[in-house]
């Protein structure tokens, strides 16, 4: 099989599932300014898979920091992951979905916007609806509504969770590009293209002939936030790695 490409000209970093952890994110971001500056050149555009949110301790943080990114890059692309969609669900008083929220990792990101345990613990559904309202800045409800399902460069389709085999691209459903799992993991891939992906966990990057999975782990403890540089037919990894301290575990 030919490599796979992206167009001449073009730099892309596509980042894996950040998940809370702003200082996994901003030592990640050093690290490809440095990979930049050492390769020369054409400044490269970021791609973020989605699952900025959730689990890890500052989900606030990274948001804000992510909106601050797209105004020094405005090339820089954003991908909806399920716990984005599930968020902006719960945003809208969907309280089934808030239950979801809560499941995932949710009560830590409303600790990062303030609320507190306690006041957390002791809200029923229908007041923590009301309390994730209040606590959520408009300006970040707003910049999370604006990622997208899909953005394909080449021969190369990123997406959050894959896609479902069998199905054209332009048919893909936005549930299945967010959620799906093993059909997809198992599955063949789209003829020509290599689909870069997050949402499911690996320890190591894998990297197939018809996928790329970059979701490392990042709220683990010692968990990494993983990068992959993509510029002609050339890939390569970068990745900021660093031990959970006792109080964000």
């Amino acid at each position: 099989m030919p490599a796979s490409k992206v167009p001449d000209g073009r730099r892309i970093y596509a980042v894996g599932d950040i998940h809370g952890r702003l200082d996994l994110l901003d030592g990640l971001l050093d690290r490809i300014a440095r990979d930049e500056e050492a390769r020369g050149g054409m400044r490269g555009d970021l791609i973020f898979l989605g699952d900025v949110i959730d689990r890890g301790p500052d989900s606030a943080g990274v948001v804000d920091r992510l909106i601050a990114l797209r105004a020094e890059r405005p090339g820089t692309r954003f991908l909806l992951g399920n716990h984005e969609e599930v968020l902006l669900a719960a945003l809208e008083g969907d309280v089934k979905l808030l239950r979801l929220f809560h499941r995932i990792g949710g009560r830590e990101t409303m600790l990062s916007y303030g609320i507190t345990a306690e006041a957390y613990a002791a809200a029923d559904y229908e007041a923590l609806v009301e309390m994730v309202r209040a606590a959520v800045p408009p300006a970040h409800r707003s910049f999370l509504a604006t990622f997208e399902n899909m953005f394909i460069e080449g021969d190369y389709v990123f997406v959050h969770a894959g896609i479902r085999p069998g199905i054209a691209l332009e048919d893909q459903r936005p549930k299945d590009l967010r959620w799906i799992r093993e059909e997809f993991l198992s599955g063949e891939g789209v003829p020509g293209k290599v689909v870069v992906h997050g949402h499911t966990v690996f320890d190591d990057v894998v990297d197939l002939r018809h996928r790329i999975g970059i979701d490392t782990g990042a709220y683990r403890s010692g968990g990494a936030l993983t990068a992959m540089g993509f510029e002609g037919k050339e890939r390569w990894i970068v990745q900021e790695c660093c031990p959970r301290n006792a109080e964000a575990a």
